[in-house]
């Protein structure tokens, strides 16, 4: 196996009864590299991304994730990658301590490393006088900041986004998107889905899902040469144009 091919799916695909929801598809992503997963509603990403992260076993083909197998080693993705999205992140009801060491605590981490990580976490973020607040209490673009930090808590070897910086203002998207440079700079690598079509221009590669199949793959500068476009947004509006079926 090749280690720096920290995922790597071989024609993936995932049925709910006569539908098909994902569509043969297949992709490398490298370690360190930030990889825009992208698709309009209903084009199937979420649902590929859910088989990534070991919460849905595929109807058919092969993958790993992390140097684990998608369809056997599903418990063990979970332990071996950090997760965030806009929707579910850290509980509003706990402090920042809290939620650290809930989380510390699900990770497996061991009470020295929970104290030397929360160290450097806080430290990082500059978050210490925080360390007692409701995270409710908090500025949203705090709450994404520490949500990410808190997904990488465990040293994970890739970290799944799943539109983490939806309702965000523009100002505080490039504050976290400075983290998720760091990280990858880091050798982690950053798996993320986005409906910003500039944030798809912050990575490596991106791929555009349409109908359940991956229609295009490449860095940005590359997809708007093969497309003649402009910008990312031209992109994804000339491929979109394509779908058959929406949310």
């Amino acid at each position: 196996m090749d280690r720096n091919k920290v995922i790597s799916v071989k024609n993936l695909s995932k049925k709910f009864g006569e539908f098909l929801a994902v569509d043969r598809i297949s992709f490398e992503v490298e370690r360190g590299e930030i990889f825009g997963f992208l698709g309009a509603n209903g084009a199937g990403k979420t649902t590929a991304m859910r088989m990534l992260c070991g919460l849905s076993y595929p109807t058919s083909g092969s993958g790993t994730v992390a140097g684990y197998d998608i369809m056997t080693q599903g418990e063990e993705i979970k332990r071996h990658i950090g997760y965030m999205s806009q929707r579910f992140s850290l509980y509003e009801d706990l402090t920042v301590w809290e939620n650290i060491r809930l989380y510390a605590g699900i990770y497996g981490l061991t009470r020295r490393q929970t104290l030397r990580r929360t160290v450097e976490l806080l430290d990082r973020l500059q978050f210490r006088s925080e360390i007692h607040t409701l995270v409710g209490l908090l500025p949203l673009g705090w709450k994404q900041k520490l949500a990410f930090s808190v997904a990488t808590l465990h040293h994970p070897e890739v970290i799944f986004l799943d539109e983490p910086t939806g309702g965000v203002d523009p100002i505080t998207r490039r504050q976290f998107w400075e983290l998720i440079y760091e990280a990858s700079a880091a050798g982690t690598t950053i798996f993320v889905t986005t409906h910003y079509m500039d944030e798809a221009e912050y990575c490596s590669r991106v791929s555009i899902m349409v109908d359940g199949q991956i229609r295009a793959l490449a860095a940005p500068a590359e997809l708007k040469r093969q497309f003649a476009a402009q910008t990312m947004d031209e992109v994804f509006r000339i491929l979109a144009r394509d779908a058959k079926r929406g949310e």
